[in-house]
């Protein structure tokens, strides 16, 4: 812009409280940024100033203001809607005469910052769905196909039903569905009031509640979704489905940390994750992705489980086909616990096959599941009351307090 320089007005970015020494027409830094709150990044879901994106306001004495703003990139997509909104706020305040919009790229740091930024926005303004609260979330996930994960997440889920739990199951590989064939249900998924009725398998005294796309469609039938269409499957599941109360609820990702990935951390940001990995470096290197992702959106990593690991044979003899280490080795790279390693078996793909998962059958490979359900109750992902939690407890006794039923302390305001 051309004249005479601009100089600040009630400070620039981090100093709001400078003494101003503008002249009577010129507008407050604080009215311009609380102006460009309103401005919105449809891609990133937040206003500008919250993201970081506006660097620097400057004003002059004559109402001339130059505001500088930062994209992602320099061809954002975005950037004449992002331009065309920053000065329909500005122009329309009393004070101001002259807009000047500079738009600048982040370097990587910066826009790795908003990135952050955005992902935590959508965390805490995640949806409502049909999860009870209380509800323990874990979501299996592998970097990628061919490590058992489906297997894992099926036999965990009896194990832990075997405890007399409540279990749902969502599988959200809605590609690559496996789970109704490796529990061997099958049936059609009913509607009660216009959500969809989970199948039920009753497993010792607990319960298995599983939906999968499977029960949509046929086992031999190829799902061409992607993107959005494939989020909104899972968020139908989550959101239009009668749940009931569930103890633990165990979603089969998809390989990889794709679209369904990212959706499941803004829908249910509560989850945690159980990363599959077998003992090969490069299994490992590519499943720590997968946590990376999940750390990245906000998720806690609760712990790694190896599958495939050593094979013992019927003279007793162990042997390390798929080498070792593996999921010891990505564990401490993550810095969490191994919660379990579950052997290599030939019973493992002749019970999947068969619909009867291992974890319900006597053998090595139950008393493995039994024991990584046991240590996830106990210690990795405990289930907890929400009625127990301080909030409810505070909320407990000023019932108790304006019914009379409690007497305040003396130090109570």
């Amino acid at each position: 812009m051309a004249g005479e320089p601009l100089r600040p007005g009630r400070g620039v970015v981090g100093n709001p409280d400078e003494p101003a020494t503008l002249g009577a027409s010129a507008v407050a830094e604080s009215e311009l940024r609380a102006a460009l709150e309103a401005v919105v990044d449809p891609e990133l879901g937040d206003n500008i100033v919250a993201l970081g994106m506006v660097r620097d306001i400057a004003i002059d004495a004559e109402g001339r203001v130059r505001v500088e703003v930062a994209l992602t990139i320099a061809a954002c997509p975005l950037r004449s809607q992002i331009e065309r909104d920053v000065r329909g706020r500005l122009e329309h305040l009393d004070g101001v005469h002259a807009v000047e919009i500079v738009i600048v790229a982040m370097d990587a740091e910066a826009r790795a910052e908003v990135m952050a930024r955005a992902r935590w926005k959508a965390r805490d303004d995640a949806p409502a769905t049909a999860v009870d609260p209380d509800t323990v979330v874990l979501a299996i996930a592998s970097g990628k196909g061919g490590v058992g994960k489906s297997s894992v997440t099926v036999n965990l889920a009896v194990a832990l039903a075997s405890r007399g739990l409540t279990v749902g199951v969502l599988d959200a590989d809605i590609w690559g569905f496996s789970v109704p064939r490796l529990l061997g249900m099958e049936g059609d998924i009913e509607a009660r009031a216009g959500k969809m009725v989970p199948l039920e398998l009753a497993v010792g005294s607990g319960t298995l509640r599983v939906l999968s796309m499977g029960f949509l469609a046929g086992e031999d039938r190829a799902i061409m979704w992607r993107g959005l269409v494939l989020n909104r499957a899972v968020q139908q599941f989550l959101e239009d489905a009668h749940w009931g109360r569930l103890d633990y609820l165990l979603i089969d990702l998809p390989p990889g940390t794709g679209d369904v990935q990212m959706g499941l951390a803004r829908m249910l940001p509560r989850t945690q994750l159980l990363v599959v990995t077998t003992p090969p470096l490069a299994a490992q290197k590519v499943a720590s992705r997968a946590a990376d992702m999940a750390r990245r959106g906000y998720l806690r990593v609760a712990g790694v489980i190896e599958n495939m690991s050593d094979f013992t044979c019927e003279h007793g003899a162990t042997y390390a086909l798929f080498g070792s280490g593996g999921g010891a080795r990505l564990a401490d790279e993550l810095g969490v616990p191994l919660i379990g390693s579950i052997p290599l078996h030939p019973d493992m793909a002749a019970c999947g096959d068969a619909g009867t998962p291992v974890a319900a059958e006597p053998g090595p490979l139950a008393l493995a599941f039994e024991a990584l359900a046991k240590r996830i109750e106990g210690d990795v992902a405990p289930r907890t009351e929400s009625s127990g939690c301080s909030a409810r407890l505070v909320e407990r006794v000023e019932r108790a307090v304006a019914e009379g039923l409690l007497e305040p302390t003396s130090g109570s305001s």
